[in-house]
């Protein structure tokens, strides 16, 4: 069945899984004909969420709008597989656990926004991998949860609560500040969750770190991977039975035990380092070696001088084309540049020109996107959070009223 460029099909009657063509359907999904949902080749994701998402969201369900999960029922992929494979969904209605009885989900993601606290038993659902974002939770979540594979949360973990079949993957992500001077964040009392035996801790380098203290009360572990910023590595040796420990981003390892705390580990990466560090680890690597071959992957790679965490990763302008990116850092040089000789002269007057001229440079480039105007923003927060710049008064909420008075919106 090939569908009109034009008019929407409306496939409601098909069998499960028989529409594979891609094109613009009819969907009977919060009402008869509610909305019209377009199916491209080559894509598996869909997103559902509130119409101030915009164009972020393919459909625009209300939060509290309840939907009828059944109409995705006759899409499949070329291969045969259930279409959307990857559902992305922002709001309150929880009925996609049900349709999974039937349609199993090869990966969900639900950012619910409820305010009050709800229970949920999820016990029976088939869902492979589930993402619980809860950044906008205002309430309490509590999840009988299925036997999923792999679980990941991210928010404020504090609002979530678990109960039934403890995953065999689990990520965390919690909300940190980005601030490294603050107290490091200390990961709150899980229950079932910490019966895992596989644990993906991230954290972001160069924000609040996460502290390992208490990361025994995952004693089941064999298997840890860390990004980002930690403090207390200490607490690692307190994991005996790993066997898979990989480190990435990682700007300080002070405390790090030896590789020789964990004696079944055969495995180990170490990516994006401190460099002192790291040499002391590839050293290590030679030394197990000779005493007991590596049987799974090791390696320590892409050791980096303190420097270049400030000077490289940090930047906000990762993202960005090649051009684009060459011509913002060559901008953030000019500004940092003139941020030390305005430190020099204790010339706040010149410091805000310095800020002012980098965000209004901005103004004259052709195609910047919304979200290139906040990592714009982003570089102007981090020059607040500069040592020498702060010392002349500028707080971010100074640095970011100047940003908004010559932001080209």
């Amino acid at each position: 069945m090939s569908a009109s460029p034009d008019a929407p099909l409306d496939v409601s009657a098909q069998p499960a899984g028989s529409v594979s063509a891609w094109g613009r359907y009819v969907l009977n999904l919060t009402a008869p004909r509610s909305h019209v949902m377009r199916n491209e080749a080559g894509r598996g994701n869909l997103i559902i969420g509130p119409a101030r998402m915009g164009k972020k969201a393919d459909l625009h369900v209300a939060a509290d709008e309840a939907i009828d999960w059944r109409a995705f029922e006759p899409f499949a992929t070329p291969a045969g597989s259930p279409w959307p494979r990857y559902i992305d969904y922002y709001g309150n209605d929880s009925g996609f656990f049900a349709w999974s009885q039937q349609r199993s989900i090869e990966q969900f993601s639900w950012a619910p926004s409820f305010a009050d606290a709800r229970e949920i038993d999820a016990g029976a659902a088939d869902i492979y991998l589930l993402h619980l974002k809860l950044g906008e939770l205002g309430g309490h979540l509590r999840l009988n949860l299925p036997a999923v594979s792999s679980l990941s949360l991210s928010g404020d973990l504090s609002r979530f609560a678990a109960a039934g079949a403890a995953p065999r993957s689990l990520s965390l992500l919690p909300t940190l500040s980005r601030r490294r001077s603050d107290a490091p964040y200390a990961l709150p009392e899980l229950g079932l969750l910490q019966e895992t035996t596989s644990l993906s801790l991230h954290a972001g380098p160069l924000g609040q770190p996460i502290s390992l203290k208490g990361i025994e009360r995952f004693a089941a572990l064999d298997g840890l991977s860390l990004w980002g910023g930690f403090c207390d590595w200490e607490e690692l040796a307190k994991l005996g039975g790993l066997d898979n420990l990989e480190i990435r981003f990682a700007p300080q390892l002070s405390g790090l035990p030896p590789l020789a705390s964990w004696p079944k580990l055969d495995r180990f990466i170490a990516y994006n380092v401190d460099e002192t560090a790291g040499k002391a680890l590839k050293a290590q690597l030679k030394a197990r070696a000779k005493i007991r071959e590596w049987s799974d992957y090791a390696s320590v790679s892409q050791l980096r001088k303190p420097e270049w965490w400030q000077r490289e990763y940090a930047r906000p302008f990762a993202a960005w084309s090649g051009r684009s990116a060459k011509a913002a850092n060559a901008a953030y040089d000019v500004a940092l540049q003139a941020l030390e000789q305005a430190a020099q002269a204790q010339d706040i007057e010149a410091a805000k020109a310095a800020i002012v001229a980098f965000a209004a440079g901005f103004n004259q480039a052709k195609g910047i996107e919304t979200s290139e105007r906040e990592d714009i923003g982003e570089a102007v927060w981090q020059f607040s959070q500069l040592d020498h710049v702060a010392a002349l008064g500028v707080s971010e909420e100074l640095a970011q009223q100047w940003f908004d008075e010559v932001r080209d919106y």
